[in-house]
Formats: C-alpha cells, sequence, structure tokens
C-alpha cells in the first residue's frame, strides 16, 4: 500500500502501473490480486491510506492548542519545503487527478477531506471552548477556511518549487482565526 500511495504521489495515477506497485513493493501479481482485484480496488485503498494518514496526523498534532496548532503548521511546512513543494497534498493531488473521471473516486477523497477537515475542527472547538478563538469565528467554517487555504497553498508550492505563498497563507489564516 505504501508503495503505491508513494508512486501515484510521485508519478500520478494513470501513470503509475500495476507493474510498477509489483516492483516497488516486491511483490508477486498473486499476493498484489489477493487484496485488490484490479487497479480501480487499488486507487480506492490508496484514497483511504492517504486520508487515514492524513487525518491521524492532524489529529495527532493537538489543534486544540495554540501551541498545537503552530506545530501543526510547522509541520506542514517542513514537508513541502522537504520536498520542494514536489507532488502537493497526497490527498488533494488525487483528488485533482481522478476528480473528473471517477465519481467513486471523487467521493472518496470528498469523504476524505471531510474527515480531515473534522479532525481541524475537533481542536478549533477546543480553541474556541478555551477562548483562544477569535470571538464570534464559528471553530466549523474556520477548518473549512483552514483546509482550504492549506491546499491552495500546496498547490502553489508544488507549481512554484517554493513553499514562501504557503508559509505566507498559513500564517496570515492562523493570525486571523487565533485570539490575539
Amino acid at each position: 500500500m505504501a508503495a503505491a500511495a508513494r508512486l501515484m504521489h510521485e508519478g500520478g495515477v494513470a501513470e503509475t502501473t500495476i507493474e510498477d506497485v509489483k516492483a516497488a513493493a516486491g511483490v508477486s501479481s498473486s499476493q498484489l490480486y489477493h487484496y485488490f482485484t484490479d487497479k480501480e480496488a487499488l486507487v480506492q485503498a490508496v484514497i483511504d491510506h492517504q486520508a487515514d494518514a492524513i487525518v491521524a496526523n492532524t489529529e495527532r498534532a493537538g489543534l486544540g492548542t495554540p501551541e498545537g496548532i503552530r506545530a501543526w503548521r510547522d509541520l506542514v511546512l517542513a514537508g513541502a519545503e522537504q520536498s520542494g513543494g514536489q507532488g502537493g497534498c497526497p490527498l488533494g493531488s488525487l483528488g485533482g487527478q481522478l476528480a473528473e473521471t471517477d465519481a467513486e473516486a471523487r467521493g472518496q477523497v470528498a469523504a476524505g477531506f471531510g474527515r480531515w477537515a473534522g479532525a481541524i475542527s475537533d481542536g478549533l472547538r477546543a480553541l474556541h471552548a478555551g477562548g483562544q478563538l477569535r470571538p464570534g469565528l464559528d471553530p466549523d467554517d474556520a477548518a473549512v477556511t483552514l483546509l482550504a487555504t492549506l491546499q491552495g497553498g500546496l498547490l502553489l508550492a508544488q507549481v512554484q518549487r517554493d513553499a514562501a505563498a504557503l508559509e505566507t497563507a498559513l500564517d496570515t489564516v492562523l493570525a486571523l482565526v487565533l485570539a490575539p
């Protein structure tokens, strides 16, 4: 699964073949087809894998404190800087590749984004309860805004091969979201 996810993130879904995955994972056809009936099933599993990883990382970051949300920002930014922006968001890039051609995959990616927004919302609700979110700001709306900002910033980092726009976008939204 990790090999398929990496290959699809780096080279694209259409360009990644079953043969590529078998070679990268060091598995036989029978091993691969034991778990995945075809490439479509593998792509669906990759979408779930990427969403699960992103949501888990977000939940572990502890977004319910100002320090936690800033540490999450630093983690996201470090990842973009380390890769030079290459590949963009592991979930967003799948959505961009599949949304217009595969309705089922589009739905899976949308559900993954929904789970991700939920994990961000959980943290922002905790900040709100502690009086650390800007007064009058709805935590769920702020979570969608933060996620959309992240996606746009990651796309800019990908095409510009520079994380500066991502850093600016995240810092601006966090300054607007967190209580002074």
